[in-house]
């Protein structure tokens, strides 16, 4: 006795997961998730009202020599430059601290193109800051020229520009490396914080160390870029340094967000 059997097709991508879903729609639900949550729009808030402190507080008490584009844009690095990493642990951290992870991956089980869009809208958010920094730094010269009879003038080059931002992009990157490390906001924070600061303190203390922070300490090989001065072999340094504090972490984060189970 035969018995027909039939063969059932194979099921498609496209039947599993629909149709696939615009990576600009991603893009925009990532950015929505940073900055919907409490604390998403205090960090930002904090970070515009620390632009304008630090920016107001050279204007008031700095000396006219002091006050130059350059200057003020200086200033702002240095402190964005601190917590510009929180950007991208937050974005980082979101499905796993805030329990959200269910529904992203249900509505989009193709992790990597979610780990993509959190990586472009850190960077997008980044350069929103940044540009709140730059905007606010050539308000404050003008004003100082008109005001404080400031002659410094308009110092800056294109150079100057490009390497805070993309100084500045890389301490965002950075966090939002450890945030895919870690998998926890606060730890992520810690890390990214405690870390480097830990680093730069031995090298400090030991000159094997000191010679090694050349290339290794991210902070050092990122400050002849954002001074607008990256020449010879601090491409080198800058490279080495980003793909240690960078890359490292990157991989291992994106290795745990594409194969850890969602609870």
């Amino acid at each position: 006795m035969t018995t027909d059997t039939q063969t059932t097709p194979p099921i498609t991508s496209g039947e599993m997961g629909g149709d696939r879903t615009p990576m600009t729609r991603l893009i925009e639900v990532e950015l929505r998730k940073m900055v919907d949550t409490r604390a998403g729009r205090w960090m930002l808030i904090a970070m515009g009202v620390l632009v304008i402190v630090v920016t107001g507080s050279l204007l008031i008490w700095g000396h006219p020599q002091e006050m130059t584009f350059k200057g003020f844009l200086g200033l702002n690095t240095l402190v964005l430059g601190v917590i510009m990493p929180i950007i991208g642990v937050m974005a980082g951290t979101a499905e796993w601290t805030q329990r959200t992870g269910l529904v992203t991956f249900t509505l989009e089980p193709r992790r990597g193109r979610v780990i993509v869009a959190k990586v472009v809208a850190a960077i997008v958010l980044g350069l929103l800051v940044i540009a709140i920094a730059i905007a606010a730094s050539a308000i404050a010269q003008v004003i100082a020229g008109g005001v404080r009879g400031a002659d410094g003038g308009w110092d800056g080059s294109v150079g100057l520009l490009l390497g805070v931002i993309v100084g500045l992009l890389i301490f965002v990157l950075q966090g939002l490396a450890f945030g895919f490390a870690f998998l926890n906001t606060p730890l992520a924070i810690v890390a990214t914080f405690v870390l480097p600061t830990i680093w730069t303190a031995a090298s400090s203390l030991a000159t094997w160390l000191d010679k090694a922070a050349v290339w290794l300490d991210l902070n050092r090989v990122t400050g002849p870029l954002l001074d607008g001065e990256l020449h010879g072999s601090d491409w080198a340094h800058l490279a080495t340094g980003a793909a240690v504090w960078v890359g490292i972490p990157m991989a291992i984060g994106v290795w745990r967000v594409l194969h850890r189970e969602v609870k």
